[in-house]
């Protein structure tokens, strides 16, 4: 063998070592959550409802919230069955701000302190685009400037998300624990979570305060609303991750104290080559559905 294919096979060997290094992460769920008190948001459906079930799985402490109490009652039940040391739930609009102060207040009295904050939660008190989209109805913001719509989304996808990480701040402080906020890739409201989050981290840092902010940025996931949307487009409905994968890739995440989790693995190239190229990123979105 010639000494140049031995020292290509070299440094390939050493990449590879590498990049295992550089992504093995020590994660073992069971001893890294076993007993955790966890905050969950937007549990009634989807992402949040299976993460509820994950930690369930894994002997954590669960406070869920979101609006239908019949469907948080349903949650919390299967959670005990499946494990969870305690499982309770507040019903509540994370629109409001004094339901957002009810599911903080909660948590401390039922644990006594919090390790995980899991913002989840997302949608708006009018239509979603998904459902108008199932209707028939979904047009383009030049077309349909609902304004009144865009206030309300911002509220719950983005507002609420720092009221809750402000209120349960002085809870992660003393556990030294970690706040995990998820959002879709092609949601406006992603820019404002992620300057926030983003700037709390390095605030965080500086205050040498020992609280991880993790941001979760998803593509297409197979709940309930997204396959409803797509049940006419199989070829689409066919790409998009599975919940319980997507919900165990975010638990993870905040686990290991991650900086950022893409989640399917190709939203991380949209999301980077958004930054490096953006008008390559723009004409890309014209020709596919990233929406």
């Amino acid at each position: 063998m010639s000494r140049l294919l031995w020292v290509g096979l070299t440094v390939l060997l050493g990449a590879v070592a590498v990049g295992i290094y550089w992504n093995y992460d020590g994660f073992d769920p069971v001893e890294s959550l076993r007993g955790a008190t966890v905050v969950i948001t937007g549990c009634s459906t989807g992402i949040g409802e299976e993460m509820a079930y994950q930690y369930a799985r894994l002997g954590a402490k669960i406070l869920i919230t979101a609006r239908r109490e019949n469907r948080l009652k349903e949650v919390v039940a299967k959670a005990k069955s499946l494990g969870a040391q305690e499982a309770h739930y507040v019903a509540g609009d994370m629109g409001k701000a004094e339901d957002c102060e009810r599911t903080i207040l909660a948590a401390k009295e039922k644990f006594g302190r919090l390790d995980y904050l899991m913002l989840n939660h997302m949608g708006s008190s009018f239509k979603s685009p998904q459902q108008k989209l199932i209707e028939g109805k979904l047009k383009s913001w030049d077309q349909d400037p609902d304004v009144d719509y865009f206030v309300d989304f911002l509220n719950i996808d983005l507002v609420s998300y720092v009221r809750l990480a402000s209120l349960a701040l002085p809870l992660l402080k003393e556990s030294r624990g970690h706040i995990v906020a998820s959002f879709l890739f092609s949601r406006s409201a992603k820019f404002g979570l992620d300057g926030f989050f983003s700037s709390l981290r390095v605030e965080l840092m500086k205050a040498q305060q020992d609280v991880s902010v993790t941001l979760a940025v998803l593509g297409h996931i197979a709940t309930p609303s997204v396959v409803q949307s797509l049940q006419n487009t199989p070829e689409m409905l066919d790409r998009v991750a599975p919940v319980d994968q997507t919900a165990m890739a975010i638990i993870r995440g905040g686990a290991t104290r991650a900086r950022e989790i893409y989640h399917p693995f190709f939203v991380w190239p949209f999301a980077k080559l958004g930054a490096l190229m953006p008008h390559l990123m723009d004409y890309l979105t014209t020709k596919i559905n990233v929406s």
